[in-house]
């Protein structure tokens, strides 16, 4: 009984450290479009620069 509790509890560790990383890679993909609009916008900003000389 005593190890079946302990299997579950591991189980349910490994199953939150699961969600836990879904949660870190979401975050870096969030951060990663974040980052990919910024230099969007910079690249347009800069092309507009260019056609304004």
């Amino acid at each position: 009984m005593n190890e079946r509790r302990e299997r579950e509890r591991d189980r349910d560790r490994e199953r939150e450290r699961d969600r836990q990383r879904e949660r870190d890679r979401e975050r870096q993909r969030e951060r990663d479009r974040q980052t990919d609009r910024q230099r969007q916008t910079e690249t347009e900003t800069e092309t507009e620069r260019e056609r304004e000389k």
